[in-house]
């Protein structure tokens, strides 16, 4: 029974962040229920990794009595989550003035990519936009080189879903004070920008002024890197502090005495065609193997499809299967209250009346809505 055990969550189905968000607190416990929207073309999700642990219904939210169904849960949850655009929620009619006015103690967590106001908040993003903005682009990249994307996890899952999952757990935290629910405005680039909190500070000390991939931990230096063995395959290493850079230089059968000070940037990138070429003459399992007792910080540069079978994350659990699919297991662990073993959506099948019922709906009117296709 994980941390958020009796906490009652209903999730309007979206892409990516939220649902990322909702995963989160699903994994911890809470009771996810999945809205996806039916009847009126709108937005109905596959099963996919990111809505494990949840019970679904369709609702159609372009009728009055879907709109009511709706409105009917959000009375008796904790938790309201939408994806919209500003202003959306607010035209189908559950936006946070009519359902906290029926709930009070709701808490109505809105991810959006720009936030609720601001000149880009009714404008179309994705994470590529939302980090450009935030300032968290710009540095990743090479030297001399335009920048680089990362994937989508800056913005849509760590400084969106990841921060939604906070805020509405911050707030349900303040309500056993004050009683009250309150809105959570998880803006995507509100999120990224904090992201780069340690940057800031950095560059505030005077430790961050090079162009993008000039400085220390950009890619520069030649002790925080990656380098290719003969196989093709990568090794990360990361040994910043001096004792850990003492250890790779011995473990790569390099005299340190013999070469340049590990912080003299001059020198880095004649150290780099050093360590390069002597990480080239075997392979990553290979060196995975001369680096495993060591504390020179390098890693094997594993594959999302590899690294289930590291033996550190075999030992962990880091990857559990679910629904036949692997994925990574729910995350962070707790003494006492320990998240169960995470399920697929609608577990044991999609049962409509049987969960509208389970949340408070009349039985004989959850069989009606059923049967009207109301909620479907």
């Amino acid at each position: 029974m994980g941390p958020l055990t009796g906490v009652k969550v209903i999730e309007i189905a979206s892409l990516a962040p939220a649902p990322f968000g909702c995963t989160i607190l699903a994994d911890l416990g809470a009771d996810v229920l999945r809205v996806d929207r039916a009847g009126g073309g709108g937005l109905a999700m596959p099963p996919g990794v990111l809505d494990r642990g949840r019970r679904s219904i369709a609702v159609n939210l372009k009728s009055p009595e879907g709109v009511q169904v709706v409105r009917d849960l959000a009375a008796v949850a904790d938790v309201f989550v939408e994806g919209f655009r500003p202003g959306v929620a607010e035209r189908l009619g559950i936006g946070p003035a009519p359902l906290l006015g029926i709930n009070p103690r709701l808490v109505y967590g809105r991810m959006t990519g720009w936030g609720q106001d601001g000149p880009l908040a009714q404008r179309a993003g994705h994470d590529i936009n939302y980090i450009a903005v935030a300032g968290a682009l710009e540095p990743v990249g090479r030297a001399g080189q335009r920048p680089h994307a990362p994937q989508n996890l800056l913005a849509d899952f760590a400084g969106g879903g990841l921060m939604l999952a906070l805020g509405v757990v911050s707030a349900l935290y303040e309500r056993d004070r004050s009683g009250e629910g309150q809105i959570v405005d998880a803006a995507m680039v509100d999120g990224a920008a904090l992201l780069t909190t340690f940057l800031h500070g950095m560059h505030a000390n005077g430790l961050w002024e090079g162009e993008r991939g000039t400085n220390a931990l950009d890619g520069a230096a030649s002790f925080y890197d990656t380098y290719e063995t003969s196989d093709g395959k990568f090794v990360a290493v990361g040994c910043v502090e001096p004792q850990f850079y003492a250890e790779l230089m011995s473990r790569l059968g390099l005299d340190e005495h013999e070469q340049p000070y590990q912080l003299d940037a001059a020198a880095w990138p004649r150290m780099k065609k050093l360590i390069g070429d002597t990480f080239r003459r075997k392979t990553r399992a290979e060196w995975t193997e001369i680096f495993a007792d060591s504390d020179a910080c390098v890693s094997p540069v594993l594959s999302p499809w590899e690294a289930h079978e590291h033996p550190h994350n075999r030992a962990r659990g880091a990857f559990v299967e679910v629904g036949g699919v692997l994925q990574p297991a729910p995350a962070p662990r707790f003494s006492r209250t320990t998240a169960g073993h995470p399920v697929p959506i609608d577990h044991g099948g999609r049962h409509p009346a049987r969960t509208l019922t389970s949340w408070g709906i009349n039985e004989a009117e959850a069989v009606r809505l059923h049967e009207t296709q109301v909620v479907s």
